[in-house]
């Protein structure tokens, strides 16, 4: 299968300075090519120390510069909070830099703070998502953008450069309530996984999704992302020690940026499905609860212990993509380097045996190219 990493530059941690994580999450993420990974990936967040990468593109870029293959993806651009022509400009130009190996990844957001930080109303945010993606998609196809929507307005304006290469098959979502996946699904787009909710949950919003996608696009949908939070150690118990420590103060810190405990969400429009997951979270004991649930299921253990975990997941989702993060919650950097580094010399050899590359759906995703492409594939394991 494809395993790919990220860097999320969380910003919490004791006597720890933003220049000093960024110099650390930088040197992390230029060893994802050294060491075997297929992708490297960043988040975008504005603000706050949950993670600090405001324009995950213009990291992407940099990185684009420092490799020859690996591809480079965007975990997510949220669109609600970008004017949409600006970004089919920056993917493009961040695809011609890269030579094609930039995976477009979207998402419409959830932080509060985020929102009213740029005088975006959060409730309209699903409208505001679909008519930007549908805008930027079809732009990214025929290298012209012109919209007249509730709330993206655009004159018809080319793109230059123009796009080189279909982005059919190289675009996902985060889509986490039942809503969004189907939205994603007439998009004609694919979706990444973050694990959060119940994996029965998760496989008939999956199966609703590909039945959309099918209807739709005539086609089956594109095998899922997914991504999970890592931690590899040649000792079980310390693995699992150390999962607690940091997997567990991750979910902490999603709990306070998201401001999960409270009722904001139970009362917002289009974040319906988040009110039974405000609801248990913000009773007594309910955020410990959560976070003992997150921890369920990442990925932390032996080498051997990784490896069936990520596979058993593989095996639920149809998924043939794994992209794991290895540094967050303030963990030392060296633990961090070394949770890498053992994860890339013991599991992911025998996860790339897992789903061959001549197997891959995703690898013959390339389809609608445009006129001067090449097909899209992902770079052989």
């Amino acid at each position: 299968m494809h395993v790919g990493t990220g860097v999320v530059f969380q910003g919490m941690g004791e006597g720890r300075t933003d220049r000093n994580v960024y110099r650390n999450e930088l040197r992390l993420g230029s060893l994802a090519e050294p060491l075997g990974f297929e992708s490297l990936w960043g988040v975008e967040h504005h603000f706050t120390d949950y993670t600090m990468c405001p324009d995950v593109l213009q990291y992407l870029t940099w990185f684009a510069g420092r490799t020859e293959k690996i591809q480079l993806g965007s975990m997510v651009v949220v669109l609600p909070w970008h004017h949409p022509i600006r970004v089919a400009e920056q993917v493009v130009m961040l695809d011609h830099m890269s030579d094609g190996r930039f995976i477009f990844g979207i998402g419409r957001g959830l932080g509060r703070v985020e929102f009213e930080g740029f005088g975006v109303e959060q409730q309209d945010s699903r409208a505001i998502f679909v008519e930007s993606a549908e805008m930027i998609l079809e732009g990214l196809e025929t290298g012209v953008c012109e919209y007249d929507g509730q709330f993206i307005h655009q004159a018809r304006r080319e793109i230059r450069p123009r796009p080189f290469k279909s982005f059919r098959g190289r675009t996902y979502a985060a889509a986490v309530s039942p809503e969004s996946s189907q939205i994603m699904a007439k998009l004609g787009i694919g979706i990444l996984i973050i694990p959060q909710k119940p994996w029965p949950m998760v496989i008939d919003e999956l199966n609703a999704y590909r039945a959309v996608y099918r209807e739709v696009n005539g086609a089956e949908a594109p095998p899922p992302l997914v991504a999970g939070w890592v931690y590899c150690d040649e000792n079980a118990e310390r693995a699992e020690e150390r999962a607690r420590e940091f997997i567990g103060g991750y979910y902490q810190t999603v709990i306070d940026h998201y401001e999960l405990v409270g009722d904001h969400l139970t009362k917002m429009r289009g974040y319906e499905s988040y009110k039974g997951m405000q609801e248990r979270i913000s009773t007594p004991g309910g955020a410990d609860s959560m976070i003992d649930f997150f921890l369920s299921l990442q990925v932390y253990g032996t080498p051997e212990q990784c490896y069936e975990q990520i596979t058993d997941t593989m095996k639920k989702t149809s998924g043939e993509a794994f992209l794991g993060v290895f540094s967050y919650a303030g963990m030392p950097y060296e633990m961090a380097e070394a949770n890498m580094r053992l994860f890339a010399k013991d599991v992911m050899p025998e996860l790339k045996k897992f789903v061959p590359i001549e197997d891959q759906l995703v690898a013959r995703a390339g389809v609608g190219e445009t006129a001067d492409a090449e097909a899209f594939v992902l770079p052989p394991s």
